[in-house]
C-alpha cells in the first residue's frame, strides 16, 4: 500500500508511474464508491452513470499528484485520499461538460456520454458530481483539522473559478471567430482552463493535506504550472498524431471541433491570405452531426406506406417531397478538409512548433523541480513528481 510502501530505487519511469498511478487509481474508485450512493430507489439511474467515466480506461493522473505530493511531505495517504477523490470527481465531471460544448464523439474509447444517454441526462449527471463533492471535503476535517480542511476547499473553489473562466476564454474565441492569438494567448487559456485543475490544484492540496504552507506550496505550484502547460500541448499534438486505443479520444478531433490548439494558431499565422482565407471557412462549419437522416429512397418508401394506409393524401405527399428537396443542406466539415488543414500544419512544421515549445516548458518544469527537491526528502512519491517530466515525452512514443 501507498501508505506504507518504503523509499525505493524505481527501475524505470514507465514502471513507477505506471504502478503508481494504478494503485492511486484503485484506491481513489474505492473510494467514489463509497462517496456516491449505492441505493437511490428514485434515482438510481443518476448515481449509476456518475460512475461511468470514472470506470473507464484512465491513468487517474490528478488523484495520483494529490497523493503523491501529500506522501512526498510526509503526509498521510489518509488525509490525501478524500482530497484526491474529488479531483477525481470534478474531472470526470468537467469531461462531461466539455464532451458535450465540443460534441466530441468518444471519450477513453468509447462513445461520450451524451451520445450514449442524450445531453439533458448528460448535463445533470455532471451537475450532480460537483454537487456530490462538497461533501467529502468537510467530511475530510476529521483527518486533516479543520484549519487545512477550509483551506483545501478554498483551492477548490479557486480552481473551479479558474477552469470555467478558462472554458469560457476558449468558447468566446470559438463564438467571435477570433484567430489573430498569439502562443501568450493560448498559454494563458491553457493555465486556467486545464492547470488548476489538472496539476497545480492536486499539488496544492496535496501540500495542504501535508500541512504545509507558505513558500513550499508556491515552488510546487510553479512547477506544476509549467508542467502543466506543456501536458497540453502534447496532449494537443497526440490528437493528431495518436491512436483511438492509447489516446481513448477521437483522433483528429480537435480539426473537426475547430479548437484553438498551439499548432492550429502557428499555421493560422503563417498561411497566405489565400490559406487562411480557406482555412477559415472551413473551420467555422460544423462536424457532421451524430444524427442519420434517412435516405431519400427510404423516406419515400415510408410515405408512399402511409399513402397506401389512407394516412396521407397523394397531393400531401408531393408536398413533402417538395419541401424536402427545397430545403438548404447545412454545410459540414468534410474529411478533405480536415485533410487539408492537416496538410497545411505540416507545410509550416506547425506540429514540430508546438512539440519544441513543449520541451522548452517541460524544461522550465524541470528547473523548477530542482529547486523542490531541495528540500524533499528523497521516496518514492518524490520520484513520482519528478518522473512526470519524463512521462509528458513519453506520451508521445
Amino acid at each position: 500500500m501507498l501508505a506504507s510502501r518504503a523509499v525505493q530505487d524505481p527501475s524505470g519511469t514507465r514502471e513507477l508511474l505506471a504502478g503508481y498511478l494504478e494503485e492511486c487509481r484503485s484506491l481513489v474508485l474505492e473510494e467514489l464508491r463509497r462517496i456516491i450512493p449505492a441505493e437511490r430507489h428514485h434515482a438510481p439511474f443518476l448515481y449509476q452513470l456518475m460512475l461511468d467515466y470514472p470506470l473507464r480506461e484512465a491513468k487517474g493522473l490528478r488523484p495520483a499528484l494529490c497523493i503523491a505530493t501529500c506522501r512526498a511531505l510526509g503526509g498521510t495517504l489518509e488525509a490525501a485520499l478524500r482530497p484526491a477523490t474529488v479531483l477525481e470527481l470534478y474531472h470526470n465531471a468537467f469531461l462531461i461538460h466539455d464532451d458535450i460544448e465540443d460534441e466530441s464523439l468518444l471519450r477513453r474509447g468509447s462513445p461520450t456520454l451524451h451520445r450514449a444517454h442524450g445531453i439533458p441526462v448528460a448535463i445533470n449527471v455532471g451537475d450532480a458530481m460537483f454537487a456530490l463533492s462538497l461533501r467529502p471535503l468537510l467530511d475530510n476535517i476529521g483527518a486533516v483539522g479543520l484549519g487545512p480542511a477550509l483551506r483545501i476547499l478554498q483551492a477548490v473553489a479557486r480552481m473551479t473559478q479558474e477552469s470555467v473562466e478558462g472554458q469560457a476564454l476558449e468558447l468566446d474565441w470559438i463564438r467571435r471567430g477570433a484567430w489573430t492569438l498569439s502562443d501568450e494567448d493560448y498559454v494563458r487559456m491553457v493555465e486556467q482552463k486545464t492547470c488548476w485543475y489538472s496539476f497545480i490544484t492536486p499539488m496544492v492540496v496535496g501540500a495542504i493535506a501535508a500541512r504545509q504552507d507558505g513558500e513550499r506550496i508556491e515552488q510546487l505550484a510553479s512547477f506544476a504550472r509549467s508542467l502543466g502547460i506543456a501536458f497540453q500541448i502534447q496532449d494537443d499534438v497526440l490528437n493528431l498524431r495518436g491512436e483511438v486505443g492509447t489516446y481513448g479520444k477521437e483522433i483528429g478531433g480537435d480539426l473537426w471541433e475547430g479548437k484553438r490548439t498551439l499548432m492550429l494558431l502557428h499555421m493560422m499565422r503563417h498561411v497566405s491570405s489565400e490559406d487562411r482565407a480557406e482555412a477559415e471557412r472551413i473551420l467555422i462549419l460544423p462536424r457532421p452531426s451524430s444524427e442519420t437522416a434517412p435516405e431519400p429512397a427510404a423516406l419515400d418508401a415510408q410515405l408512399d406506406r402511409l399513402v397506401e394506409e389512407g394516412e396521407l393524401t397523394v397531393v400531401g405527399r408531393q408536398r413533402l417531397r417538395e419541401a424536402r428537396n427545397a430545403a438548404p443542406r447545412r454545410a459540414e466539415k468534410t474529411p478533405e478538409q480536415v485533410r487539408f488543414l492537416l496538410s497545411l500544419m505540416e507545410r509550416h512544421d506547425s506540429i514540430g512548433h508546438s512539440e519544441r515549445v513543449a520541451r522548452d516548458w517541460l524544461q522550465d518544469a524541470q528547473r523548477r523541480f530542482d529547486v523542490c527537491r531541495g528540500w524533499l526528502p528523497p521516496s518514492i512519491h518524490r520520484d513520482l513528481l519528478e518522473g512526470l517530466t519524463s512521462y509528458v515525452l513519453l506520451r508521445a512514443k
